[in-house]
């Protein structure tokens, strides 16, 4: 049976924000995405929202906060650090896919130029993780 997932999305690029929420339409997903603008904002929703997400969509060329740091942040703080995280960036620098998993992401997609490839992988990714069973509190 398929999960109905809440899903973080950290991205700054409002045409990557549509492209997101147009997938999700067209492949008629349930899906609840709860969008951060930037890293910081992100950090205060998960610190102060009861909702914990079941994956975070994370972009890597971020201001202010880069997505390597808010993944070394996620992934030390104790009660958010088993979240699966996903980058979903334009960076094929092999020195951020090094680093990303060195922090534990759980995987890593580069953004690709053609919108029906993009769809292709964002619904992967989405159906994968839908059959997952997560950790719903963490002591």
């Amino acid at each position: 049976m398929k999960n109905v997932l809440n899903i973080l999305l950290v991205e700054d690029n409002m045409i990557e924000i549509m492209k997101i929420r147009r997938t999700i339409t067209l492949l008629n997903l349930n899906h609840k995405v709860i969008e951060a603008k930037n890293a910081e904002e992100a950090l205060l929703l998960l610190k102060n929202s009861s909702i914990i997400p079941d994956i975070i969509l994370l972009d890597l060329n971020m201001p202010k906060i880069s997505g390597i740091e808010f993944l070394s942040i996620l992934k030390n703080c104790k009660k958010l650090s088993y979240i699966p995280t996903i980058i979903l960036t334009t960076s094929n620098n092999q020195k951020d896919l090094f680093e990303c998993y060195r922090l534990g992401i759980s995987g890593y997609i580069l953004k690709p130029l053609k919108f029906d490839d993009y769809v292709d992988k964002i619904e992967a990714t989405l159906n994968y993780w839908s059959h997952n069973e997560f950790i719903t509190s963490k002591t």
